[in-house]
């Protein structure tokens, strides 16, 4: 390194000032010179290597049982109930990819992974259109409503990588590198993009994968309308094809395309009757020669088209790419048993492929409906594939659940347990301070588990990093029993499954009227607390009935309240121009308000019944008999080992949900066997909206 003195004094002084230095020291300072590198605002070397414990939300081997002899093995991998007992369990995983990507690389589940052979195959669309609003259309009879995203997913897809192109190189940058990292040896990378950000991608592809490593630039190209006059209408999109080293598997075979009769006979000099030769045949090293599999396509694809509205595959997901699309990158960069990864799975298009073909999958989105809109099209295709009597794999639908939530309030989980706990406790401290607030409520000191006041209501904040478990409930309803505290509202993340109505009548039957909040994701945003944007929902409640004969029970739903706002009809109304309407979700009714050409405002209710509020339902009809187990450090030995969490996991008998095309919905299930022993059915529950919710009921004392 050659400075001189005045250089070094330079530096000196801007390092005492805490100002940069010049661009010119980066060459100078570090023997590492490049003749070309990619820098943006916000460049860094440090990726993600935090491991969060995945939770298991539910597993959905059999399609759905019509009756108990249904029940029954389908392969030597499941058992008589039709649990998968064995084997790869396919993962729909819903959180921040960047954590769920760090956890799969640093955590348990990578030796899963490995001892499956690695991810062989990674497509990705991210949202490149940074100006979109990820708002989701959701049909309400002969009506359309905008569901606009909640807060956090505006962070996600705007704040965090929309502010520009810096935002967006630093989001994806860290992700690809995670996702490198996952790939086998042999395995490859296709990401898809559009004239937005195509140019800035394939330089960080370069960067991250390699030069060498680049395979294609595939151009997907399709025909449709446009009324465009100032330049050449943009009607491709490009897919960019990356491998870890020179032995990338690509299997031509399985993707050429036959050639035409008049290719055939046009180069057929020679050649016999057909003029093709066979694939290793050595004539096909000569001009002219025709390989018997078809020819290899070429890296522009004009033979796939976009879905139209009226597509058998469409499930109106704005950013749904056809399957024919897929099943050739598929079928090229993988086999049969392969593990293939999309780490934003929007619609589940990569998902419903991959199992068709017979691979193994993980797809993972930050959004609640689209992890729900692959749910129900993975069912749809086991359904079809079993109905064909092809195999299939159960697949488990998980999330970072109560683990991420440390994330998300800053805590810094690479800290020795001591340190740790200091610092949660103060940000547990923090994070109760900014509940109260986004709730507007009254802030209390040494109130016991009381935290706030608000309209005469006391408020209890659960924990920062567990759900609210009944335990908590019952020392609430005590504190308020000893207080002569009627009236008590219980903010919290998460429930324990089955806590509540149970919970609320107990309190009721007390004296105390008890409400249960959920906290949502909004509160950590500065500008929506500022702004009075941020909603505290009460959770949502189902009804059911169970109708026993014989030893059998079948289950049926009997009714559903929601209490979403999103808008108000006040509001709408002072918004409309004349002769317009908008349709908003206030006190858990949907409604459409109207103003007519003369100025004059109508509404009406289009949440008719409270079964218009489901999408889906589901039932467990033999709940507890499958416990979350996760695997965890031993801080004794160090080893890992299999825990279970306490908790249970939701296995999909049994389903009824709403399609594009049938928008009916069944009420009751057929009935099944009971079983000699006690028995507690789970019914799931989710709305229109996405969300989730679940009852558990006792049946041990009904029945024969």
């Amino acid at each position: 390194m050659k400075l001189s003195d005045g250089e070094k004094r330079e530096i000196f002084k801007l390092l005492e000032t805490d100002r940069p230095l010049p661009d010119k020291y980066r060459f100078l300072l570090f023997d590492d010179k490049r003749e070309v590198e990619l820098v943006w605002n916000g460049k860094t070397n440090e990726i993600c290597n935090i491991v969060l414990p995945f939770q298991a939300i539910e597993q959905v081997d059999e399609p759905r049982a019509e009756k108990p002899e249904d029940m029954k093995q389908q392969t030597d991998i499941f058992d008589a109930r039709g649990r998968q007992k064995s084997g790869w369990t396919n993962k729909l995983i819903w959180g921040d990819n960047k954590l769920i990507l760090s956890s799969l690389k640093n955590g348990p589940m990578r030796e899963e992974i490995e001892k499956n052979g690695g991810i062989k195959l990674i497509y990705i669309d991210p949202p490149f259109d940074v100006g979109a609003d990820f708002s989701m259309d959701i049909e309400i009879g002969e009506d359309t409503f905008t569901k606009k995203p909640n807060i956090l997913e505006e962070i996600a897809y705007r704040d965090t990588w929309g502010k520009g192109a810096d935002s967006f190189i630093s989001m994806i940058y860290e992700r690809l590198v995670l996702m490198r990292d996952l790939l086998a040896d042999d395995g490859s990378i296709y990401v898809h993009c559009d004239w937005r950000v195509n140019s800035y991608i394939r330089l960080v592809l370069d960067e991250v994968f390699g030069k060498a490593n680049f395979r294609n630039e595939l151009i997907w190209c399709y025909t449709g309308a446009s009324q465009c006059k100032t330049k050449f209408i943009q009607k491709h999109e490009t897919i960019l094809v990356y491998s870890i080293s020179d032995n990338a598997l690509f299997n031509w075979k399985d993707v050429a395309i036959p050639y035409s009769e008049e290719t055939i006979a046009r180069t057929g000099r020679g050649a016999g009757a057909t003029g093709l030769y066979t694939d290793d045949s050595a004539e096909d090293k000569h001009k002219n020669r025709l390989k018997a599999s078809g020819k290899i396509p070429e890296d522009w694809w004009t033979d796939i088209y976009r879905l139209q509205g009226n597509g058998l595959e469409k499930v109106d997901y704005p950013t749904q790419k056809p399957e024919a699309l897929l099943e050739r990158i598929i079928k090229s960069s993988s086999n049969e048993n392969d593990i293939v990864a999309d780490f934003f799975v929007g619609s589940g298009t990569t998902c419903a492929v991959a199992e068709k073909l017979g691979r193994k999958w993980i797809g993972t989105d930050l959004g609640k409906f689209s992890i729900h809109t692959t749910r129900k099209r993975m069912i749809q295709v086991q359904r079809q594939l079993k109905a064909d009597g092809k195999d299939f794999r159960a697949f488990e639908i998980l999330n970072l659940g109560k683990y991420e939530r440390a994330h998300y309030i800053g805590v810094n989980l690479s800290l020795r347990e001591a340190e740790a706990q200091v610092q949660l406790q103060q940000k547990e401290k923090e994070f109760i301070a900014l509940i109260l607030k986004a709730y507007r409520a009254e802030s209390m000191e040494n109130s016991g588990v009381f935290h706030g006041k608000k309209a005469g209501r006391f408020v209890a904040v659960g924990p920062v990093n567990l759900p609210v478990t009944r335990l908590y409930a019952e020392q609430v309803i005590l504190e308020c029993r000893n207080k002569r505290i009627s009236r008590v509202d219980i903010l919290a993340f998460e429930f324990e499954m089955g806590l509540f109505p149970n919970i609320q009548e107990e309190a009721k039957a007390k004296g105390i009227d008890m409400a249960l909040k959920y906290i949502p994701r909004e509160v950590f945003d500065k500008r929506a607390i500022e702004k009075n944007q941020v909603v505290f929902h009460d959770v949502s409640y189902i009804e059911v009935k169970p109708h026993y004969a014989k030893k059998t029970v079948a289950i049926e739903l009997t009714d559903f309240c929601v209490y979403y706002s999103q808008d108000s009809v006040d509001s709408a109304a002072t918004g409309l121009k004349d002769g317009s309407s908008k349709i908003v979700v206030e006190a858990g009714q949907i409604i459409k308000v109207m103003k007519s050409k003369e100025g004059i405002v109508t509404r009406e209710v289009l949440t008719k019944k409270w079964t218009d509020w489901i999408d889906y339902w589901s039932v467990d009809f033999d709940f507890e008999s499958k416990r979350e187990i996760v695997r965890a450090k031993n801080e004794a030995t160090g080893e890992m080992e299999e825990v279970w969490t306490g908790d249970f996991v939701f296995e999909n008998e049994w389903q009824s949900f709403r399609t594009k095309k049938d928008r009916s919905l069944e009420l009751i299930t057929p009935f099944m066997e009971l079983g000699a022993k006690r028995r507690k059915v789970a019914v799931k529950v989710v709305d229109i909206f996405g969300n989730d919710t679940m009852r558990i009921i006792d049946l041990s004392a009904g029945g024969e």
